[in-house]
């Protein structure tokens, strides 16, 4: 077994006028270390194909991961799914991206756009077997993984932006891959590469696109450990037994809360030095102790976190504001929806008396529904969450 692990992202836009999208992305873990996903690009666009393509990925991820083989999932595709009338076609497009113990990678494609890989930020050509599956003609590769692969996967409506507006017949597939290129070399996370890919085709449709379009991306990387600490034990005997396991943790250390970081500090024998500049006249400023990665305050500074958590795995819309500012709910969410793949939360059950007041809006419930909320928006990006309450 290796230390790698997948970074998975994906973002669509609607077709000009549509309310849902034709295109669905779906993500199933067989394990730790495998997983499944699959791209479907259902027929014409709306509700009709907001269906087809849910019904496709759903079911060939679902039976991939059962460990069944694609001529079964495409038969079942194909005798599921409603015939349409018109193209007599029974099912949408699609591609499956199937991981095997981040060590190889399967990649079977049906009629989207055959998927890009960047190797060391440059276009990789890799060897594809032709299939009839069906009567169906269908593509199979299976490629050793390395370290910063980049595994991107696009519906048809990318290679169409910009149609009789940007281009005469759309964005060429050597022109995607060149800003493919320049975007792999910032070493941006892979939901940022599927967001910038996305804007770039909905630029090129002037934002009234002719298409949905959705982008998955899938970035090979090693394992980062993280460890966050987040208000002081219920009982304070448990002060030193709560610290000694948090910093013998390997990787970087984060503290959240005033209480917290002096418990730390106590532990540890060093100053906590405060900070006063203000970064953000909303957000509490850091401080610092030695030895220690980054102190913030505590609950204001969690819940911005999870509000940008919430929109990463969403629009992604809030990543022009913490991507480069330096107050403390910028910085945790660089470590962890960028940096971190493996993150340990240390959570203290001590009630803040601070926090008791009525006529503030936190309390002991709101804090532990942070970190509940923040783990489960953690998990979603394809982190390890492991949290032990003290």
């Amino acid at each position: 077994m290796n230390d790698l692990c997948a970074d998975i992202g994906y973002k669509s836009i609607n077709h000009y006028g549509e309310e849902l999208c034709g295109d669905h992305v779906d993500v199933v873990e067989e394990n730790e270390d495998s997983t499944v996903i699959v791209l479907a690009d259902g027929l014409g666009s709306g509700v009709k194909a907001s269906i087809l393509s849910t019904l496709t990925s759903k079911i060939i991820s679902t039976m991939m991961a059962a460990g069944l083989p694609i001529e079964e999932c495409v038969s079942t595709i194909a005798a599921t799914l409603p015939v349409c009338s018109v193209r007599g076609v029974a099912y949408s497009t699609f591609t499956i991206i199937h991981l095997r113990n981040n060590e190889y990678v399967e990649i079977i494609q049906y009629d989207n756009p055959q998927v890009v890989i960047l190797r060391n930020d440059v276009n990789y050509e890799y060897p594809r077997t032709e299939m009839n599956v069906g009567g169906k003609k269908i593509f199979k590769s299976v490629i050793k993984l390395q370290e910063n692969d980049i595994f991107v996967a696009m519906s048809d409506g990318c290679p169409h932006a910009g149609i009789g507006i940007s281009y005469n017949f759309g964005w060429k597939r050597k022109d995607i891959i060149s800003y493919l290129e320049t975007v792999a070399t910032g070493g941006y996370t892979a939901k940022n590469i599927a967001t910038m890919l996305v804007d770039e085709c909905n630029r090129l449709y002037a934002s009234k696109p002719g298409d949905d379009a959705t982008a998955c991306v899938i970035r090979v990387r090693k394992r980062v450990p993280m460890n966050m600490l987040f208000g002081p034990p219920s009982n304070r005997d448990d002060c030193d037994r709560m610290m000694s396991l948090f910093f013998s943790k390997e990787g970087k250390h984060i503290i959240c809360g005033g209480t917290t970081s002096s418990i730390a500090a106590k532990y540890l024998r060093k100053p906590v030095k405060a900070s006063l500049n203000f970064e953000r006249s909303d957000i509490p400023p850091i401080a610092e102790i030695e030895g220690v990665d980054l102190v913030t305050e505590g609950v204001i500074t969690v819940n911005r976190v999870v509000e940008y958590a919430k929109d990463y795995l969403g629009e992604n819309v809030h990543y022009q504001h913490w991507s480069f500012k330096r107050d403390g709910a910028s910085l945790i969410s660089r470590l962890l929806f960028e940096e971190a793949t493996d993150i340990n939360f240390y959570v203290g059950r001590a009630i803040n008396p601070a926090h008791q007041n009525p006529d503030l809006p936190i309390n002991f419930s709101i804090k532990m529904n942070l970190v509940e909320e923040l783990s489960k928006y953690l998990k979603q990006m394809g982190k390890r969450i492991k949290v032990s309450y003290f």
